[in-house]
């Protein structure tokens, strides 16, 4: 088995879509106090197991979707990736416009967010012959 590197511009940006989401998963798995501290969140000092979660919870998702998408390189796999991140998306701004998040940190994420969903879900509808 060798690693398969993309072909096409499109596979490219779903590439990069999944090695950013590898990146994000890294870090909240190696340094979940600085990660959530910029996702402004905190843990209680009572309640350690918090970390557990960024490190579980957090970055196993983002990691195992992430490499799944890098090493299987199909439709499928990338339609897993950019559907994670599109309800992400969706997930804050229904929190933007239910609980006042209507803040320039959640703004920019929406941003980013949206661009990591939509490479990988065009190339995997495009891959499928959908687009």
């Amino acid at each position: 088995m060798e690693f398969y590197w993309p072909a096409s511009q499109g596979e490219w940006m779903a590439w990069s879509s999944a090695l950013v989401t590898i990146g994000f998963g890294l870090i909240l798995l190696f340094a979940p106090r600085a990660s959530l501290k910029i996702l402004r969140l905190q843990t209680a000092p009572d309640h350690p197991e918090a970390l557990s979660e960024a490190r579980g919870t957090m970055a196993g998702f983002y990691l195992g979707v992430g490499l799944c998408a890098l090493l299987l390189a199909q439709p499928w796999t990338y339609l897993a990736l950019g559907a994670g991140w599109l309800f992400t998306a969706f997930g804050r701004i229904i929190s933007m416009l239910s609980d006042r998040g209507g803040t320039l940190f959640n703004f920019a994420s929406v941003i980013l967010e949206a661009a990591l969903a939509l490479a990988p879900l065009w190339f995997g509808l495009e891959g499928l012959g959908l687009v």
